[in-house]
């Protein structure tokens, strides 16, 4: 068994996640990818594998029950984080993962590739400039800067009564207070992520005539 799988298992264990084997391999596979592409084009900052395990796979698959209906967008996703462990663990959803660094983007493309993740499609874009056939009931952002920031650069993506999910680590008070007109924060979920001391929040937004 590898470190990686070795962390990832009292990681799971931890979060009380079950998750199937094969998925668990292609988390770990995804994460040596991570390691390898890592080495030459500085995608993450998390470099030691403990953190990795907690702080990318972990704190992306808590989002999971937040996530509603079919049609899934990771904003900014830079090296796939939350989208692709997201997509990993729960297949019957589609994904986009749109970014606008094109070395970031050809990360994904490989993972998907290697993995082999029919259900995820990746973009090199902006959001401003992207204009899918259909709009998403989730968007996730991980990274994306402001609420306010979020909201306004894809509030043209989002269904009527579709949800947004911004990660952040401490309780966004200003943030919230700077709410664009038209949306409001319907609850902030603090996440209790086990096994690595770090503070973590999901914040999730509507329309205000939903």
């Amino acid at each position: 068994m590898s470190n990686l799988q070795e962390i990832l298992t009292q990681a799971l264990g931890e979060n009380q996640l079950i998750i199937h084997p094969d998925q668990q391999q292609k988390l770990v596979h995804y994460l040596e990818l991570l390691q390898t592409w890592n080495n030459v084009f500085n995608l993450t900052a998390i470099t030691s594998p403990r953190d990795q395990v907690y702080l990318h796979l972990i704190d992306s698959l808590l989002v999971q029950t937040h996530l509603q209906g079919t049609y899934c967008l990771d904003v900014g996703s830079g090296a796939g984080l939350p989208g692709i462990p997201l997509a990993i663990i729960q297949p019957k959803h589609q994904w986009i993962l749109l970014d606008k660094n094109s070395k970031k983007t050809r990360f994904m493309t490989q993972v998907i590739a290697e993995l082999k993740l029919p259900q995820i499609t990746v973009i090199h874009s902006n959001c401003e400039a992207f204009h899918p056939q259909h709009q998403f009931d989730s968007i996730v952002s991980r990274a994306f800067g402001s609420l306010h920031h979020f909201v306004q650069m894809t509030k043209h993506l989002l269904t009527s009564d579709g949800r947004l999910l911004a990660m952040k680590g401490k309780f966004p008070q200003k943030e919230i207070d700077d709410m664009p007109n038209g949306f409001m924060v319907e609850n902030v979920i603090r996440l209790h992520l086990q096994g690595i001391t770090v503070e973590r929040h999901i914040v999730c937004i509507r329309r205000v005539n939903n």
